[in-house]
């Protein structure tokens, strides 16, 4: 029996982003869907879909295509959609995976979870925007999200990425009970990963929500680029 893997990407990214990732899932056997979720394909109205719109486009994906035995991968703000679609997709789930991605709390959108400094600007870039979106600037992106890539390589893969809809950082999903979800949960952790400063708001404190400890890998927050050969090996051994 097929054991498919559903990834979803972080902010600012399509499903293009799994490609590498995918090719060495699909190499050890597993089926593999990597959807663009609604909002973040090129050209897309940003103000036109809410955080339960994406959240319902995952159940979608996976009963509409009668998956079972899926493990549903989230990386980054990924996390929320995969939360928001864990207790209606349980029955399907052999898995549910966070890499380097948000855990969800009651009443906490993905705002309340980052630095001061990333609320601050992520205001300002939404409010200067004319559509209620937020593009990356490149320079934070080179220092703290790509940080084990070439420069060439961070041009390319920056210029590739789509506004995020600034309200799918300020909606909030119910978060999960793992005890009680009935489905086994891990959390992957990118060794390099520094998206979100060390210390009182970083990625560690999201495997403690869990209840698990974190499994290493290695690279950066974009390990699926960097890493996609080893990032595959640690989603499956997760």
């Amino acid at each position: 029996m097929s054991q498919p893997f559903v990834l979803v990407t972080g902010a600012w990214h399509g499903g293009w982003a799994w490609h590498a990732v995918a090719e060495h899932l699909r190499a050890a056997g597993h089926p593999v869907y990597a959807p663009t979720l609604p909002g973040l394909s090129d050209g897309d109205d940003p103000t036109r879909f809410s955080l339960a719109d994406v959240v319902r486009s995952v159940v979608e994906l996976v009963e509409g295509e009668d998956l079972r035995d899926v493990t549903l991968v989230g990386h980054s703000w990924g996390g929320y959609p995969i939360t928001g679609a864990a207790p209606a997709l349980a029955g399907r789930l052999r898995k549910l995976v966070y890499w380097s991605a948000f855990v969800p709390a009651a009443g906490r959108s993905l705002y309340d979870e980052v630095p001061p400094q990333y609320q601050e600007l992520f205001g300002m870039l939404a409010g200067a925007s004319g559509n209620n979106s937020v593009s990356l600037p490149y320079e934070v992106w080179q220092a703290a999200f790509m940080n084990d890539a070439s420069e060439e390589t961070q041009r390319i893969v920056h210029s590739l990425m789509v506004p995020q809809p600034y309200q799918y950082f300020t909606q909030t999903v119910e978060p999960i009970d793992p005890a009680t979800l009935g489905v086994p949960v891990a959390y992957v952790l990118s060794e390099q990963d520094v998206a979100l400063p060390p210390g009182e708001y970083g990625w560690a404190r999201f495997a403690d929500r869990l209840g698990v400890v974190a499994q290493a890998a290695p690279g950066s927050h974009e390990a699926c680029f960097t890493q996609p050969e080893a990032l595959a090996k640690a989603l499956l051994a997760a």
